[in-house]
């Protein structure tokens, strides 16, 4: 019952650490319980298989957890309007299933090597799997520890330096030294040492938000311009309209948002992802043809000095089976099509500039691991209400430049940007501020759509780069480079949202080094690993 006890206790902590409705100050002891619990049974139990204990109670643990902060996952519908339970299920299990072996791991070396070098350990392989959930095809990096104080900005501008990886090693060195600050006590009984001990806790807390606000007090970065940013928020239901309605219908509409709200100049305008054909795509090879764009042309010589951002869905056919690309699914014996969730950006007598999105949703734009999971699965797989296929994407990111102005926005594409050192990419290639270009209507009114606009406060810290953000239903924002939402709009309104964006030069530490601490973690496993064989063997040697 103890063990229980304490495994819900971590639970709590950090279900209730998490933005955007949470407290994130209890995430510096949120897995203190839980190590107490692993070190319980590990140590002092009379459990015969303590292993499948502490695996049991840590899913347990991390089950609660996914469920409280990520069960909006629930507003997703299938085809016949009703809820998608595979789409909470999924991500939910496997998930918790993975931090769950991640701590498993920290238990067996810490039971082979000792609670010191089991403690370092934890922190390695801990932030070697964020790094990893950052990468791989089932990605899912929304609980990231370093995501944590996405609501609280003022206390993260060292973020720039060491971007939220950073924070997730401050989170979890904080949570092993109380760890071991509590082992002590309980082992020697010396007030000294505690004294000695919460004292370092309590610095390593308190000093990189002392940092972080004198930092954010004195940002005195220099802007190279200023552009007019005009957001569209259409608020298509993606269910009951986005699909349905006439191609021209949406589009027209979409205009005559922008044209009502357009008093005096416009720079930018920026409406949501996917935001245009509605139902079907637009051919890449005949974009100068396409009415829809046409259109937009049309509209924009009516505004001169204006370009028009837009998501929109969008193909490419292949006739020759050789060089297909490997997303290319077949219509007929002697027709190929790829299709993309493509951010594209309009401006009179220019070429249309194209980007692809590069970090796709596993399940609804990317089959995880076809070839070896479709043969197994089939069509019923990993299909949350979206594709059985999988979308082509770019491999490199881009920044759209402007023939008009100085302005070089980074196309990014709603699930695009939670990821940190992805962002760092479009900064690399000369974007000057973040456009976000995203459509959060899928899961209703929940915390969906609110958490994604709050980690997309740790981008404009990361960078120091001001982000316009167009929302399908909402929440469409204007962001400042400290990451403080300077305007936004209400969910559920068709409306726009004005916004003088700065524009910023300077590369932040981060975005020149990444996650340079998750590297570093990843080097200190190996040595981990490597160390507790050398051990091994060594022991072996002197047995014989």
């Amino acid at each position: 019952m103890k063990y229980l006890l304490l495994t819900l206790i971590s639970a709590i902590l950090l279900s209730v650490s998490w933005p955007t409705y949470g407290v994130p100050f209890f995430i510096f002891f949120a897995l203190v319980p839980l190590l107490m619990m692993e070190h319980g049974i590990s140590k002092f139990s009379a459990y015969n298989r303590k292993s499948w204990m502490v695996f049991g109670l840590s899913y347990l643990c991390f089950v609660i957890w996914n469920i409280v902060t990520t069960g909006w996952l629930y507003g997703s519908k299938n085809p016949d309007g009703s809820h998608s339970m595979m789409a909470v299920i999924f991500p939910v299990l496997v998930n918790s299933f993975l931090y769950s072996l991640v701590f498993q791991c920290y238990h067996w070396y810490k039971n082979a090597q000792g609670t010191y070098w089991g403690l370092a350990f934890l922190i390695a392989i801990w932030m070697s799997f964020e790094k990893f959930h950052l990468n791989w095809e089932l990605t899912w990096p929304w609980l990231n520890l370093g995501n944590v104080f996405s609501d609280y900005p003022k206390l993260i501008q060292w973020y720039d330096t060491l971007g939220a990886t950073g924070g997730s090693f401050w989170i979890l060195l904080i949570n092993v030294l109380i760890f071991y600050t509590i082992r002590t006590w309980e082992a020697g009984r010396k007030r000294k040492d505690l004294i000695r001990n919460v004292s370092i806790v309590g610095v390593l807390i308190i000093l990189p938000m002392i940092v972080s606000i004198i930092k954010y007090n004195n940002f005195n970065e220099k802007s190279s311009g200023q552009v007019n940013v005009l957001m569209l928020q259409p608020d298509l239901d993606p269910y009951a309209e986005k699909y349905s309605k006439d191609s021209l219908t949406i589009e027209n509409d979409l205009l005559t948002l922008a044209e009502n709200n357009s008093k005096g100049k416009i720079d930018y305008y920026i409406a949501p992802e996917t935001a245009l054909p509605g139902r079907g795509s637009i051919s890449e090879t005949a974009f100068e043809k396409s009415l829809l764009l046409n259109n937009v042309k049309g509209f924009l010589s009516k505004h001169p000095g204006s370009v028009f951002a837009t998501g929109i869905s969008s193909h490419r056919f292949y006739k020759n089976k050789e060089n297909l690309p490997k997303e290319a699914y077949q219509l007929n014996p002697d027709l190929w099509v790829e299709s993309y969730n493509t951010a594209i950006q309009v401006a009179p007598q220019q070429k249309i500039q194209v980007y692809h999105k590069g970090k796709l949703v596993p399940g609804v734009e990317i089959f995880p691991y076809m070839s070896v999971l479709k043969p197994l699965l089939g069509d019923a797989m990993l299909n949350l209400g979206g594709t059985v296929a999988s979308l082509g994407i770019d491999k490199e990111r881009m920044a759209f430049s402007n023939p008009y102005n100085k302005g070089r926005m980074a196309p990014i594409i709603c699930y695009e940007s939670i990821y940190g050192e992805f962002t760092t990419d479009y900064v690399k290639k000369g974007a000057n501020f973040l456009g976000i270009m995203t459509n959060d209507s899928w899961w209703g009114v929940t915390e969906g759509h609110k958490q994604l606009l709050s980690y997309a406060k740790l981008r404009a810290i990361e960078n120091r780069r001001e982000i316009a953000r167009a929302a399908n239903s909402g929440i469409s924002a204007h962001i400042n480079a400290k990451g403080e939402v300077v305007a936004d709009t209400f969910y559920g309104d068709q409306t726009t949202l004005f916004a003088k964006v700065n524009l910023y030069e300077t590369m932040t530490f981060y975005t020149r080094a990444g996650d340079l601490l998750s590297r570093f973690s990843i080097f200190a496993l190996g040595f981990l690993l490597f160390y507790f064989l050398i051990e091994k063997f060594r022991s072996k040697i002197k047995k014989a």
